[in-house]
Protein backbone atom coordinates (compact mmCIF):
# COMPACT_ATOMS: atom_id res chain seq x y z
CA UNK A 1 0.00 0.00 0.00
CA UNK A 2 2.72 2.47 0.45
CA UNK A 3 4.48 1.75 -3.11
CA UNK A 4 1.00 2.27 -4.28
CA UNK A 5 0.70 6.00 -2.52
CA UNK A 6 4.51 6.23 -3.16
CA UNK A 7 3.20 5.88 -7.01
CA UNK A 8 0.29 8.10 -7.29
CA UNK A 9 2.19 11.29 -5.75
CA UNK A 10 5.04 10.75 -8.11
CA UNK A 11 2.08 10.56 -11.03
CA UNK A 12 0.31 13.24 -9.07
CA UNK A 13 3.44 15.99 -9.38
CA UNK A 14 4.44 15.10 -12.77
CA UNK A 15 0.98 15.56 -13.75
CA UNK A 16 1.43 18.73 -12.74
CA UNK A 17 3.21 20.26 -15.79
CA UNK A 18 6.86 19.68 -16.77
CA UNK A 19 9.27 22.43 -15.70
CA UNK A 20 11.97 22.60 -18.34
CA UNK A 21 14.99 24.34 -17.01
CA UNK A 22 18.95 23.94 -17.35
CA UNK A 23 18.51 21.99 -13.81
CA UNK A 24 16.00 19.37 -14.98
CA UNK A 25 17.89 16.39 -16.23
CA UNK A 26 16.12 15.08 -20.14
CA UNK A 27 13.85 11.81 -19.67
CA UNK A 28 16.07 9.95 -21.47
CA UNK A 29 19.76 10.56 -22.33
CA UNK A 30 22.29 8.51 -24.93
CA UNK A 31 25.75 8.87 -25.57
CA UNK A 32 24.49 8.73 -29.56
CA UNK A 33 21.77 11.64 -29.63
CA UNK A 34 24.21 13.81 -27.70
CA UNK A 35 25.62 16.81 -29.05
CA UNK A 36 28.66 16.62 -26.77
CA UNK A 37 29.62 12.90 -28.28
CA UNK A 38 32.65 12.55 -29.67
CA UNK A 39 34.23 9.98 -31.87
CA UNK A 40 36.87 7.86 -29.76
CA UNK A 41 39.92 6.26 -31.16
CA UNK A 42 38.32 3.09 -30.83
CA UNK A 43 35.34 4.87 -32.79
CA UNK A 44 37.70 6.00 -35.65
CA UNK A 45 39.24 2.86 -36.27
CA UNK A 46 36.16 1.33 -37.24
CA UNK A 47 35.11 4.30 -39.43
CA UNK A 48 38.67 3.72 -40.88
CA UNK A 49 38.66 -0.12 -41.94
CA UNK A 50 36.53 0.13 -45.10
CA UNK A 51 37.57 -2.18 -48.29
CA UNK A 52 36.58 -2.14 -51.64
CA UNK A 53 36.54 -5.31 -54.08
CA UNK A 54 35.33 -5.08 -57.60
CA UNK A 55 34.07 -7.95 -59.06
CA UNK A 56 33.39 -7.25 -62.29
CA UNK A 57 34.15 -4.25 -64.27
CA UNK A 58 31.51 -2.07 -65.58
CA UNK A 59 30.83 -2.18 -69.45
CA UNK A 60 31.37 1.32 -70.84
CA UNK A 61 34.00 2.35 -68.16
CA UNK A 62 37.20 2.81 -70.01
CA UNK A 63 40.29 1.17 -70.00
CA UNK A 64 42.82 1.00 -67.19
CA UNK A 65 46.04 1.05 -66.46
CA UNK A 66 47.50 -1.63 -64.38
CA UNK A 67 51.10 -1.24 -64.46
CA UNK A 68 53.68 0.31 -65.44
CA UNK A 69 57.71 -0.51 -65.58
CA UNK A 70 60.56 0.61 -67.67
CA UNK A 71 59.61 -1.26 -70.45
CA UNK A 72 55.91 -0.25 -71.11
CA UNK A 73 52.94 -0.82 -69.68
CA UNK A 74 49.92 -3.21 -68.82
CA UNK A 75 46.37 -1.69 -69.53
CA UNK A 76 43.50 -3.88 -69.47
CA UNK A 77 46.15 -7.11 -69.72
CA UNK A 78 47.57 -5.42 -72.71
CA UNK A 79 50.92 -5.48 -72.75
CA UNK A 80 52.18 -2.11 -74.36
CA UNK A 81 56.16 -1.79 -74.77
CA UNK A 82 57.56 1.83 -75.02
CA UNK A 83 55.75 4.97 -74.96
CA UNK A 84 51.85 4.85 -75.37
CA UNK A 85 48.90 6.39 -76.49
CA UNK A 86 45.98 5.71 -74.96
CA UNK A 87 42.78 6.92 -76.43
CA UNK A 88 39.38 6.28 -75.76
CA UNK A 89 38.71 3.64 -78.35
CA UNK A 90 42.56 2.00 -78.96
CA UNK A 91 45.75 1.90 -77.41
CA UNK A 92 48.35 2.46 -80.32
CA UNK A 93 52.67 3.04 -80.07
CA UNK A 94 53.35 6.54 -79.65
CA UNK A 95 56.34 7.41 -81.26
CA UNK A 96 58.29 9.68 -78.81
CA UNK A 97 61.58 8.67 -77.64
CA UNK A 98 61.27 11.81 -74.75
CA UNK A 99 59.34 14.87 -73.40
CA UNK A 100 61.48 16.94 -75.93
CA UNK A 101 59.67 15.17 -78.88
CA UNK A 102 56.37 16.01 -77.91
CA UNK A 103 55.62 18.55 -80.70
CA UNK A 104 52.78 19.84 -82.40
CA UNK A 105 53.46 17.17 -85.18
CA UNK A 106 52.82 14.56 -82.27
CA UNK A 107 50.15 16.01 -80.62
CA UNK A 108 47.76 15.48 -84.04
CA UNK A 109 46.67 11.99 -83.08
CA UNK A 110 44.77 13.52 -79.87
CA UNK A 111 43.39 16.44 -81.48
CA UNK A 112 41.62 14.73 -84.64
CA UNK A 113 39.95 12.53 -82.75
CA UNK A 114 36.13 12.27 -82.93
CA UNK A 115 34.07 12.48 -80.82
CA UNK A 116 36.65 15.39 -79.13
CA UNK A 117 38.33 14.46 -76.08
CA UNK A 118 38.02 16.51 -72.59
CA UNK A 119 41.20 16.01 -71.19
CA UNK A 120 44.55 14.82 -72.27
CA UNK A 121 46.98 13.31 -69.61
CA UNK A 122 50.66 13.14 -70.42
CA UNK A 123 53.16 11.38 -68.56
CA UNK A 124 56.54 12.44 -69.05
CA UNK A 125 58.49 9.63 -67.62
CA UNK A 126 60.20 9.93 -63.36
CA UNK A 127 60.01 13.29 -63.32
CA UNK A 128 57.20 16.34 -64.64
CA UNK A 129 58.80 17.84 -67.66
CA UNK A 130 57.88 21.46 -68.84
CA UNK A 131 56.05 20.89 -72.49
CA UNK A 132 56.53 23.16 -75.23
CA UNK A 133 54.67 26.36 -74.86
CA UNK A 134 53.37 25.84 -78.77
CA UNK A 135 52.11 22.62 -77.50
CA UNK A 136 49.85 23.48 -74.73
CA UNK A 137 48.28 26.30 -77.10
CA UNK A 138 47.49 24.33 -79.61
CA UNK A 139 45.47 21.79 -77.58
CA UNK A 140 43.73 25.02 -75.62
CA UNK A 141 42.73 26.33 -79.39
CA UNK A 142 41.29 22.95 -79.68
CA UNK A 143 39.11 22.80 -76.33
CA UNK A 144 41.51 20.12 -74.97
CA UNK A 145 42.35 20.44 -71.24
CA UNK A 146 45.98 18.78 -70.62
CA UNK A 147 47.54 17.48 -67.78
CA UNK A 148 51.10 17.49 -67.47
CA UNK A 149 52.73 14.96 -64.69
CA UNK A 150 55.50 12.36 -64.11
CA UNK A 151 54.38 8.85 -65.49
CA UNK A 152 53.32 7.32 -62.11
CA UNK A 153 50.56 10.13 -61.34
CA UNK A 154 49.30 10.40 -64.70
CA UNK A 155 48.46 6.65 -64.57
CA UNK A 156 46.33 7.47 -61.57
CA UNK A 157 45.00 10.46 -62.92
CA UNK A 158 44.00 8.89 -66.16
CA UNK A 159 42.48 5.93 -64.22
CA UNK A 160 40.65 7.97 -62.00
CA UNK A 161 39.20 10.49 -64.74
CA UNK A 162 38.44 7.20 -66.85
CA UNK A 163 36.37 5.44 -63.72
CA UNK A 164 34.68 8.49 -64.23
CA UNK A 165 33.63 7.95 -67.72
CA UNK A 166 35.02 11.21 -68.70
CA UNK A 167 36.45 11.37 -72.40
CA UNK A 168 40.09 11.59 -71.67
CA UNK A 169 43.56 9.95 -73.55
CA UNK A 170 46.89 9.61 -72.48
CA UNK A 171 50.12 10.00 -73.88
CA UNK A 172 52.52 7.98 -71.89
CA UNK A 173 56.42 7.68 -71.34
CA UNK A 174 57.57 4.93 -69.73
CA UNK A 175 59.38 6.02 -66.00
CA UNK A 176 62.66 5.30 -65.35
CA UNK A 177 63.89 1.76 -62.88
CA UNK A 178 63.52 3.70 -59.80
CA UNK A 179 59.50 4.26 -60.18
CA UNK A 180 58.45 0.15 -61.38
CA UNK A 181 55.05 -0.42 -60.36
CA UNK A 182 54.54 -4.00 -61.14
Amino acid sequence: MAVTMCARLFLHRCSQGLRLSPLTPPAFTSPFLSRAHRLGPSDDEMYQRTTVSVMQKEPGAGAMIHSYSPRGFNIDGNRVFGPCALLPPAILQWNVGSYKDITVESMALFHMLEPRIEVLVLGTGGRSERIDPKVLALLKSKGIAVEVQDTPNACATFNFLSSERRVVAAGLIPPPISTELE
